[in-house]
């Protein structure tokens, strides 16, 4: 006897769901990152981002500048090929992606209540987000496997101590839509 098909661990409303993926910038996913590289978390990400757009749900893609500097540091655009026509671009200037960025409106107006992550670096840019949506009253889920660190400890602290309490954490693969 065989087991049964499992059900997708997860349901996303197109409609009241935006997925927000978080400085995947060339001078971030080429560093030495952990559990898994750059190339690796761009693959979930697009994977994941590709899933949103075809079902109309709303992309977002923070980035960081740093202030006061005359230019910004080579790399500092997002990856080549990320972003695409329809997609919302935020630029950043502190550790999480809602400080002074206006992400909080342009997610009301959408009718946004469900806020999925990916994203450099878990612990840093990714959690800060994610704590200051929470905060917002959004409800959060994090692609584990579309994020990474510095190293294997800090990803790990974040996908198996802080995420479950603030929301629930899936693989790309459990990432699924309602129908519209």
């Amino acid at each position: 006897m065989t087991a049964p098909e499992a059900e997708p661990r997860l349901a996303l409303d197109p409609a009241r769901t935006a997925l927000v993926l978080v400085d995947l910038m060339d001078r971030i996913v080429g560093l030495p990152l952990e559990p898994r590289k750059g190339p690796e978390v761009l693959s979930a990400a697009r994977r994941v981002a590709d899933a949103f757009r075809a079902v109309g749900a709303p992309v977002v893609l923070v980035r960081v500048e740093r202030p006061g500097v005359p230019e910004q540091p080579p790399g500092s655009g997002l990856v080549t090929g990320l972003a695409v026509d329809g997609d919302i671009e935020i630029v950043k200037r502190t550790i999480g992606g809602f400080q002074g960025t206006g992400l909080d409106e342009r997610l009301r107006e959408r009718g946004v209540s469900t806020v999925v992550f990916g994203g450099v670096a878990t612990n840093l840019g990714v959690e800060s987000t994610a704590r200051a949506a929470g905060d917002l009253g959004y409800d959060l889920v994090f692609v584990e496997d579309a994020m990474a660190a510095l190293t294997g400890p800090e990803h790990a602290a974040s996908v198996t101590l802080d995420f479950p309490r603030l929301g629930t954490v899936v693989h790309s693969s459990e990432v699924h839509f309602t129908a519209r």
